[in-house]
């Protein structure tokens, strides 16, 4: 039984080490069409259950042979915040982790609940997810629960942010034909904006998925962050799949293009060719861009 897994190396997030809170099986209250692992009933609560113990062994064991570990990600082959013994397990984890941070990847479904929140309180960062702003788009895509409503999710979202005053991710994942559209982008942009999350992870699928569903391409990512007001921290986490040719842009056009949206080093990799890349060096230099770190993320914005 692998509690334990990685470590996994992330440029946001440094040398990350995996716990995993239900590893001998799926115990999630989603069942999403994007998931990796094979279809599953929804549950309310999980009844396989570790201790406590077994899990701090299991963390305590790997932090002596990965000494120099940056963050503790706890998650779950399903969803860590429905482990019963949450707020214990991190009361014990902060007892011996020392300075390295402590994370937890959850789907947001148990954020309107107060002890949920509580024990979130208790982590360095938070990792949400938000693939739908609306019900009939979370019963298609995420497959939830029939006890999971997606307004206590947002509510419940604007609740703990309200409270905690650390590190808040909110996490997309955009698939083809099923959250994609104007009108639903319209509504994750019209909460986002009133939530105001620390960054926004926006994302496509990139591992094989349990049903027949298709990610959206890199440049389609691109167009739909065009949708989100400029002024939401959103990066665009995926760019693997893309076979875009870099373009020729003027001054005028990277002026524009970033005032759309504020760039990452990763997408003008993408979309600028040689000569664009020295007239933004250029900016840069003069200040007329400037670089703006947001939690671990550098983006490059127009000077106002």
């Amino acid at each position: 039984m692998n509690i334990i897994f990685g470590p996994i190396h992330s440029r946001r997030f440094g040398k990350s080490l995996g716990v995993d809170l239900s590893p001998s099986k799926k115990q999630c209250n989603f069942d999403c069409l994007y998931c990796e692992l094979d279809p599953a009933d929804t549950i309310g609560e999980y009844d396989d259950v570790l201790s406590v113990v077994e899990i701090v062994s299991a963390i305590k064991t790997a932090l002596i042979e990965h000494s120099d570990i940056d963050v503790l990600t706890i998650t779950a082959n399903g969803e860590p915040t429905l482990y019963p013994y949450l707020s214990e397990l991190i009361d014990e984890i902060n007892l011996f982790r020392g300075d390295t941070r402590t994370l937890i990847l959850s789907n947001a479904s148990m954020i309107d609940r107060v002890e949920v929140q509580d024990a979130l309180m208790k982590f360095d960062e938070v990792k949400l997810s938000l693939d739908c702003a609306s019900a009939r788009c979370l019963k298609r895509l995420d497959r939830s629960d029939v006890s999971i409503d997606v307004d206590s999710i947002k509510s419940g979202m604007l609740e703990f942010w309200d409270r905690y005053d650390k590190s808040l991710v909110i996490e997309i994942l955009m698939v083809k034909n099923l959250n994609d559209s104007s009108d639903e982008i319209g509504k994750l942009n019209e909460y986002l904006m009133k939530l105001r999350p620390t960054r926004i992870d926006m994302g496509t699928i990139d591992r094989p998925p349990a049903f027949d569903v298709s990610p959206v391409s890199y440049e389609r990512l691109l167009e739909i962050s065009h949708l989100f007001d400029s002024s939401l921290p959103l990066y665009i986490a995926s760019r693997k799949k893309s076979d875009m040719k870099s373009s020729s842009y003027d001054e005028e056009e990277i002026v524009k293009t970033l005032l759309k949206r504020p760039l990452t080093m990763d997408d003008i990799s993408v979309l600028f060719d040689s000569d664009s890349r020295g007239i933004f060096d250029e900016l840069l230099k003069s200040q007329k861009i400037v670089e703006v770190e947001t939690n671990g993320v550098v983006f490059y914005k127009v000077t106002k």
